[in-house]
């Protein structure tokens, strides 16, 4: 029952044990106004520092020092194998190949396929543009899929209902770090025959069931772009598991390496051309990233033990919870931290709390992910071989996009930070009768 929940004659709960307490010669009892209604803020935290606890990227001597030995060397290329290396290595993946970005990657990936023009890939409209876009230079078909939003990742269900004759290739996409239940979606393709590609750009260092993600499907990419979990500024990376997918995927964007390959390779022949495209990988960027990926785990472990000390106890509150995560899954955290509300089980809306946190010093945010299918270059002919459907609705998306507040994230040691941060949610939850 609610504070404004009458008692008797017409008394509300708050009024009757004030009334009470008075009788008894008490004091009633007091309840901090918001700061957004005149109390004291609860974040008291200096701005600058919580700025650079949050900062991101993350850059220092280890990487300029990089830098100059690159440039000094004059031998820019040789930071490309000797990344692929380590990459591979810390993947276990079978083939690897660096790309000039996340982009490159993902387009690398659909040459690689070869399939007929029309044919159509599962793929979620909670993505970013190159992940479907890219797909009309090949003539296949995107075919958007809903998120489940209790996680944001790909709905596995939508995905079954909208399963055809055409499908050729589903390319699910871990949402902000969180894994995709790969068991169950590769299970499913292979049932069904189809090809499985994994867009991880948001999820270095993620693991199922002790697999890093990207290792999954036959083929996967990460992007190394500055605000990526492992951040070069620019570049990416294409990760196979047979040397077929390798090779088209390498052949496309890279003109030297067809030679390198076997002598009965198919895209051997076409050494020299890179399909007409070049996706190279800056070796600035290949320098910065190999010191990145030293630090990478201990970096993931920080901030992943900051979000639980905040979440563990944010997630208390009534109507405020985080993306699901099953045990056997590893998470990892890309750019900030999700949660979500049920505004009828906290009695108060999104907007209200937005406003009611940032007048408590605490730097909340929302930024709704762009819709792929509500974007005018999908509905309108001209720009593919074959059209897309555009899906009436998509109700995990809306309901992500809708409900989703973004706090920072935490790149050091801060528990006064975070203790305030606490206090601050607490606080208006317990004057939510005011939102």
């Amino acid at each position: 029952m609610s504070e404004k929940s009458k008692i008797e004659g017409g008394q509300t709960r708050r009024s009757f044990v004030e009334k009470g307490a008075a009788l008894m010669g008490m004091a009633a009892p007091v309840r901090t106004p918001l700061a957004m209604f005149g109390g004291p803020k609860t974040v008291t935290f200096p701005v600058a520092e919580q700025a650079a606890l949050s900062r991101w990227p993350r850059y220092g001597a280890a990487e300029k020092q990089a830098l100059h030995e690159v440039i000094d060397s004059g031998k820019f290329y040789d930071e490309l194998p000797k990344f692929e290396k380590e990459w591979q290595t810390y993947t276990k993946s079978p083939f690897v190949k660096a790309h000039m970005n996340g982009s490159s990657a993902i387009t690398s990936m659909y040459f690689a396929l070869g399939l007929e023009p029309g044919s159509e890939i599962l793929t979620p409209s909670y993505t970013f543009f190159s992940a479907c876009l890219a797909m009309r230079f090949f003539g296949y078909v995107p075919i958007f899929v809903d998120i489940d939003p209790k996680t944001a990742c790909f709905d596995l269900d939508d995905a079954k209902r909208k399963l055809t004759k055409r499908t050729r290739a589903v390319a699910p996409m871990h949402s902000w770090g969180l894994p995709c239940e790969m068991d169950k979606i590769c299970g499913w393709a292979k049932e069904k025959g189809l090809i499985v590609m994994e867009d991880a750009a948001h999820a270095h260092g993620a693991e199922m069931q002790g697999r890093k993600m990207g290792t999954w499907g036959a083929m996967g990419i990460y992007s190394f772009q500055a605000s990526k979990v492992l951040p070069s500024v620019e570049g990416g990376m294409g990760m196979y598991q047979t040397r077929e997918y390798y090779e088209r995927a390498a052949a496309f964007g890279h003109y030297e390496d067809p030679e390198k390959f076997p002598k009965d390779s198919p895209v051997r022949a076409y050494e020299g051309t890179g399909f007409g495209q070049k996706y190279r990988m800056h070796p600035f960027a290949a320098a910065v990233v190999r010191q990145q990926l030293r630090g990478l785990d201990e970096r993931i472990s920080v901030v992943n033990g900051n979000v639980r000390k905040l979440n563990d106890r944010l997630t208390g509150l009534p109507g405020l919870s985080e993306p699901r995560c099953r045990p056997d899954q590893k998470r990892v955290y890309y750019n900030a931290s999700m949660l979500l509300l049920d505004e009828k089980k906290a009695g108060f809306t999104r907007d209200n709390l937005l406003k009611a946190l940032r007048g408590e010093g605490v730097r909340a945010s929302v930024w709704d992910y762009p819709e792929q299918h509500k974007l005018k270059i999908y509905s309108e002919a001209k720009w593919w071989h074959h059209p897309p459907t555009i899906p009436a609705s998509m109700p995990g998306n809306a309901q992500v996009n809708g409900t989703h507040i973004f706090m920072p994230l935490v790149h050091g040691e801060a528990p006064e930070l975070l203790d305030q941060w606490v206090k601050a949610f607490e606080k208006v939850w317990a004057n939510r009768a005011q939102l």
